[in-house]
């Protein structure tokens, strides 16, 4: 069976295009796009450190950008990533910061366990309003964010605090990490750690449900056509509820590796970007996973470098942020260009067979 790479040619001529239009913003300031984008990239390969840190950013990002695209593929937007992160995060930081007398062994895993059912919740509620009342996901999930967001504030405020600082958390404990004092020595102070491999055997699982069992077979089918899905005998209702379930547990890992493994504490008064950005990622990564993987490891790369670019150009880190819209924004007109180009097709395809018909 042929492979259709439809996708990669489309995520690849978002990503030329935005670095052109980026060199053109470059270049109205009275850069030298050349040495702006050397300085760009160079600042993700400079050092171990620096390439580390790509990995530590797009950890998150991987797990986000799964979650939206996993809701993608079965016909839904989870727009609700960042609060599903805020809760994920939440129940984590609470078990790290209550439970640090146990053996990491032990703590690690629970954690791991109270973050992916925090996310799961939080998806779970905008599923079942969808399934059983036709409440649109996008409405429910801006809620659920907004409701994450205030008892965040309220939970940490008032009882997770440092004594220091009533903004954030207390630090999280050394055994309730994810970091690694081994792999941080590695790679000379960078950020990543555990939750890399949390996110790589996410990314791995999400594939294989997909492409390899009757859920997966059953969700995509829900997406691409719930009346006739529900004609074949499918359960809709409870795919939907599983699949935004499903999507709020990665997003709900994401809180884990980044207020545990990123920050090592949470913020009150924040909703995560990341959140946010997983809706980028999915939609370079033409919301496959491993589109997402390498999606997020490109943004990484444009977060760990702008800096370096920043320091040693005129050029502000703006820039970087701005390329990255542009691409977002090439990426989500080729989807539209793709289905008007198909609709033309078909069109031209039932005339074509009309007059056919018509000549018989």
């Amino acid at each position: 069976m042929k492979k259709d790479y439809t996708g990669v040619i489309k995520s690849l001529g978002a990503v030329l295009l935005g670095l052109l239009a980026g060199a053109i913003l470059m270049l109205a300031i009275g850069a030298n796009p050349l040495k702006g984008f050397f300085y760009l990239f160079q600042g993700g390969f400079k050092s171990i450190e620096r390439f580390g840190n790509i990995f530590a950013i797009a950890t998150t990002l991987i797990l986000t950008g799964l979650s939206v695209a996993f809701a993608f593929r079965t016909g839904l937007f989870n727009i609700g990533a960042a609060g599903q992160m805020l809760m994920g995060g939440l129940c984590a930081t609470m078990i790290g910061l209550s439970f640090d007398s146990l053996p990491r062994i032990i703590l690690l895993p629970f954690m791991f366990i109270v973050a992916l059912l925090g996310g799961a919740i939080w998806g779970i509620i905008p599923g079942l309003l969808k399934a059983r009342f036709n409440v649109h996901e996008v409405v429910a999930t801006i809620m659920m964010n907004w409701i994450a967001y205030w008892i965040v504030y309220y939970v940490i405020g008032d009882y997770f605090t440092s004594g220091l600082l009533e903004t954030e958390s207390a630090s999280i404990p050394a055994v309730a990490q994810l970091r690694l004092p081994w792999l941080t020595d590695l790679l000379n102070g960078s950020y990543l750690n555990l939750g890399i491999v949390v996110s790589i055997a996410c990314v791995i699982i999400i594939k294989f449900i997909l492409d390899r069992t009757t859920l997966g077979y059953e969700l995509k089918a829900v997406g691409y056509n719930r009346h006739a899905a529900q004609y074949a005998g499918i359960k809709v209702n409870r795919s939907i509820i599983l699949s935004m379930m499903i999507a709020g547990g990665l997003a709900g890992l994401a809180g884990l590796t980044y207020y545990t493994g990123y920050s090592i504490n949470i913020q009150i008064g924040v909703l995560p970007t990341q959140g946010f950005d997983g809706i980028a990622v999915a939609l370079l990564g033409a919301t496959t996973p491993w589109g997402v993987f390498f999606s997020a490891a490109f943004f990484g790369l444009l977060h760990a470098g702008k800096g370096f670019m920043s320091a040693n150009t005129i050029i502000p880190p703006q820039i970087a942020d701005t390329i990255i819209a542009i691409i977002i924004y090439f990426t989500a007109t080729s989807l539209f260009i793709e289905k008007m180009w198909v609709k033309m097709k078909t069109r031209r395809l039932e005339k074509k067979n009309i007059k056919s018909g018509g000549d018989e």
